[in-house]
């Protein structure tokens, strides 16, 4: 019981992290695309990512296919992980945020795997 509660905290909490970013890059692109561009980044990134996100969210909460859940999660992995390493390189101190979805895409993959084996 303990186990599927934290599954789907870690899950909804992944899906908030991700619609947020989502959001910033859809409808407040200008200030994304300054991050970026302070970050060394090619704006041309952000809609592809943004598009990716949302793509990979429907392949975790649709749960068509084991395959493209777990491609899923290995992209909202390195996601994480790269937006860390790129705010800390910068010190802008943005990088907690990356840290909270770091650890929401590994609660929400490992939990899940022990809740739906």
């Amino acid at each position: 019981m303990v186990t599927k509660v934290f599954y789907w905290v870690s899950t909804a909490l992944l899906t908030l992290i991700m619609l947020f970013s989502v959001y910033n890059y859809f409808f407040n692109h200008e200030a994304i695309a300054g991050f970026y561009e302070s970050m060394g980044y090619p704006t041309y990134l952000i809609y592809p990512l943004a598009i990716a996100k949302i793509s990979g969210l429907v392949a975790v909460w649709g749960n068509f296919s084991k395959s493209l859940k777990e491609w899923a999660y290995a992209g909202f992995f390195y996601n994480a992980v790269l937006a860390f390493f790129a705010h800390y390189m910068v010190n802008d101190g943005q990088h907690m945020g990356a840290v909270i979805a770091f650890f929401a895409v590994l609660g929400s993959y490992f939990l899940g795997k022990k809740v739906r084996p």
